[in-house]
């Protein structure tokens, strides 16, 4: 069985895996920040380390996501759509309907029933329906981004915001902080609005059971909530949403290892 490495640049931020074959060894996870390249280096060094192994273990490497083109370590690209696919296809081989909540862009893809990609739907240029909102509400509000779900589902009163622009509704939140709104109420709000961009995703493409959620806003359980409760399903969500592209690019990458 031959090692093999998978590798996201996200927007906002990059992961690591490590297969053996189609096992998962270990993986990594770090800000992007402002060198994807070097950033893709040290993401992939922190999960080599894990797993005990140098690059000169690994037989074959996949790069994916917004800064794919930055890994030149890499013996190939693909899109983070396909690796999605496959990495969640190969965790829920039930799943049809995949929502991906990234820091900059969120989409909807759809499969078929071999796992491969039958239709996407990306959002409009507009952080309003991605992770980059939670970050924004977070800042406002001095908290983590980590604990901002949890208090969400605390709410007993969501404020209801006007605009669905981050912009915009970053002004909103600070207007209703003034006015006294709680903290849980107004992350509700926000769950809420970018919950029902994201189902509108869904709705132009066409949901197909199941349904799962990745990336850093499925890590988010309010947000996870808030989107059951608009389409009325149960989702799936995988134990580290944040991985499965870079997963799906080493299952690929074993593929053509073995070839």
């Amino acid at each position: 069985m031959a090692y093999v490495l998978g590798v996201d640049i996200g927007s906002g931020f990059s992961k690591a895996v490590v297969c053996k074959d189609k096992t998962l060894i270990s993986y990594a996870t770090m800000p992007s920040g402002g060198s994807y390249k070097e950033t893709a280096e040290k993401t992939s060094d922190i999960a080599l380390e894990k797993a005990g192994l140098n690059i000169g273990d690994i037989s074959y490497t996949i790069a994916t996501g917004y800064g794919a083109t930055t890994v030149d370590f890499a013996d190939q690209s693909i899109t983070d759509i396909s690796c999605h696919a496959a990495g969640v296809f190969h965790l829920f081989p039930s799943v049809r309907t995949l929502i991906d909540i990234g820091a900059q862009f969120s989409k909807a893809i759809r499969f078929n029933d071999a796992g491969r990609v039958a239709n996407f739907i990306l959002n409009e240029k507009c952080a309003g329906g991605s992770g980059k909102f939670l970050h924004v509400i977070a800042r406002i509000l001095h908290m983590n981004i980590d604990e901002i779900g949890e208090l969400s589902l605390q709410s007993a009163n969501p404020v209801e915001f006007t605009t669905g622009c981050a912009v915009f509704a970053e002004s909103e939140a600070v207007s209703r902080i003034a006015e006294g709104a709680f903290p849980a109420d107004i992350l509700a709000g926000v769950h809420k609005a970018i919950a029902s961009k994201i189902i509108n995703l869904v709705v132009r493409l066409g949901l197909t059971l199941d349904c799962a959620i990745t990336g850093g806003g499925a890590k988010d359980r309010g947000l996870v909530k808030a989107i059951e409760k608009e389409l009325n399903i149960d989702i799936l969500v995988p134990d580290e949403p944040q991985i499965t592209a870079a997963f799906g690019a080493a299952l690929l990458a074993a593929e053509n290892a073995r070839q």
